[in-house]
């Protein structure tokens, strides 16, 4: 059995990586955001939990948004962001380097 706990908004993520998005990715990060993990299952929103400290992501498009909203700030992060779903079918979110 699993369980998860929490529910980070995108100021607390960057509080715990030690980063700061720029406004406009803050924005279209919390657009995206559902507070109701209930709710994250095949939709187009994210859910952040606190233990494990995880993004799930009711779409793979919304993965690899947040990918890449993130991604360039991974090598100033002070722990790992993990971004996962349960999406049917869809391929693994790569990093953007190895799309090109």
């Amino acid at each position: 059995m699993s369980i998860y706990l929490g529910n980070l908004s995108t100021k607390d993520i960057e509080n715990r990586l030690g980063i700061r998005l720029t406004d406009e990715e803050r924005d279209a990060c919390e657009a995206m955001r559902e507070q109701n993990t209930s709710k994250v299952r095949n939709k187009d929103v994210w859910h952040a939990y606190d233990i494990p400290f995880v993004i799930a992501c009711g779409s793979y498009e919304v993965a690899l948004k947040l990918r890449d909203i993130f991604g360039p700030y991974s090598g100033r992060m002070k722990g790992q962001l993990q971004i996962s779903g349960d999406w049917d079918g869809a391929p693994v979110p790569r990093r953007k380097e190895a799309d090109a």
